[in-house]
């Protein structure tokens, strides 16, 4: 019997041939190319954010009450500009890259993955810090990431499942990689944070991504720790205290302050409050940043900006900050939020968490400050987006303390399982699906102040 001949060699030579095509080489080098971009992009958005928090740092030394004038008027503006020219640039950038994932190929995904909105992001950011709002440029350059590898489909066909989703993914986490210069927690954000699945097909994608996006970051910034290096470690049962006090603590806070914002977004202020915030919403952020000022003079304006240099000197210890400033970072952070204004968690977060480990020092003195300090970072962060891996993960790398790795693990798994109590949808999720409901076509627009 004459059996058909074996079609293995076609195959192979058909693979050798697809590995030498120049269209395959030619994406590769898009994406690169693209990956290397969202690097370059995240480095700019740093220095950006920088220069427009030291204007700001410039103000305040001629008066503590400048704030009081400067950040309503610079709140109100961006608000305007947000609502009238930039829709979908407000808030952290991650619940509406969460959202463009579950969004259909179309329009609506192409508005907000436009690279017009990803420049208006990351301008409106900068505006913002530059009049003394307490948010960060991390979440926003997740969604500038995403845009940047998204808008690459332009130029060339990619496989499908990269283009309906795996490009998003790997945009986003290479932002993250890239803004705090942690490319592990970029992977592990992607995986945990933006997909909950690791498609084996998208892998080297995300990693590709995450790799180059890293490197083009610290081949214009150097290799750095986003926080400062730290070699405090737990020890004796005084430390161990602190570890469950810091998870207990960020669980509370954390969910509490998800729960509060999630209440918020959904239902906003209840009676007259409500009407005058849906109506009047560029009034509405003249309100909160007059009321971010008060914070500031009652914080001894530690609360401005994105916290990142009050988060360094609890740290390292290096400075004086107020005992309640975790407390104050919070509040200055809700209201910088519910404004409408474009900025991120990620920072004011872990600079609050720092804040809160403080706090937690105090009541356990044979502890070391230093590794409680790092320990309220990871736990609050946990008890906010309740992702515990990317918060220990993301603290560790920052602080290039792997000695904390079992601390961290504990406080963070500990904080999630409060907040889920607490606050039982995951923020980031629960506002992607408010914005997704208040894109739907069927949906009507909110009002715009005229």
């Amino acid at each position: 019997m004459n059996w058909p001949r074996p079609r293995l060699p076609y195959v192979q030579k058909r693979h050798r041939v697809g590995l030498l095509s120049a269209r395959l080489w030619l994406r590769h080098m898009l994406f690169w190319g693209g990956a290397v971009g969202v690097g370059l992009a995240a480095t700019a958005f740093a220095l950006a954010s920088d220069y427009a928090h030291e204007l700001f740092s410039h103000a305040l030394a001629v008066s503590p009450w400048l704030p009081l004038l400067i950040t309503p008027l610079t709140l109100a503006t961006v608000a305007a500009l947000t609502q009238r020219y930039f829709k979908g640039a407000e808030g952290s950038g991650i619940p509406q890259t969460i959202a463009a994932i579950r969004m259909p190929d179309g329009p609506v995904r192409d508005r907000v993955l436009s690279l017009r909105l990803a420049a208006a992001k990351m301008l409106l950011t900068c505006v913002g810090l530059a009049g003394g709002a307490s948010v960060g440029r991390e979440g926003p350059t997740v969604q500038v990431g995403a845009a940047l590898l998204y808008n690459l489909r332009w130029l060339i066909r990619f496989p499908r499942h990269l283009m309906e989703r795996g490009l998003i993914v790997a945009g986003g986490g290479a932002g993250v990689a890239a803004a705090f210069n942690t490319p592990l927690a970029g992977i592990v954000f992607a995986i945990e944070e933006m997909a909950r699945s690791f498609e084996e097909r998208s892998s080297g994608t995300l990693l590709t991504a995450v790799i180059i996006a890293g490197l083009a970051a610290v081949y214009v910034q150097g290799d750095y720790t986003y926080f400062g290096t730290t070699h405090s470690a737990i020890s004796g049962s005084s430390g161990w205290l602190g570890v469950l006090l810091c998870g207990l603590a960020g669980g509370v806070l954390g969910g509490g302050f998800s729960r509060l914002l999630l209440a918020f977004s959904s239902h906003g202020l209840p009676g007259r409050a409500g009407v005058f915030m849906r109506t009047y919403p560029v009034r509405f952020a003249a309100v909160c940043g007059f009321v971010l000022a008060l914070i500031g003079l009652a914080s001894g304006s530690a609360v401005y900006g994105s916290g990142y240099e009050e988060a360094r000197q609890l740290l390292e210890g290096t400075g004086e900050v107020a005992a309640g400033y975790g407390l104050w970072k919070m509040l200055a952070t809700f209201v910088s939020f519910i404004s409408g204004i474009p900025g991120g968690l990620f920072a004011p977060s872990l600079s609050a968490g720092a804040g809160i480990g403080q706090t937690v020092a105090s009541l356990v003195s044979q502890a070391d400050p230093g590794a409680l300090v790092v320990i309220g970072m990871a736990a609050y962060f946990a008890g906010v987006v309740q992702a515990p891996i990317t918060a220990f993960v993301i603290v560790m790398e920052m602080t290039d303390n792997h000695d904390m790795v079992v601390p961290l693990m504990l406080a963070t798994l500990l904080a999630t399982a409060v907040s889920r109590m607490i606050c039982p949808r995951p923020l980031y999720k629960a506002l992607a699906s408010n914005y997704l409901d208040r894109v739907r076509p069927d949906s009507v627009p909110p009002s715009v102040e005229k």
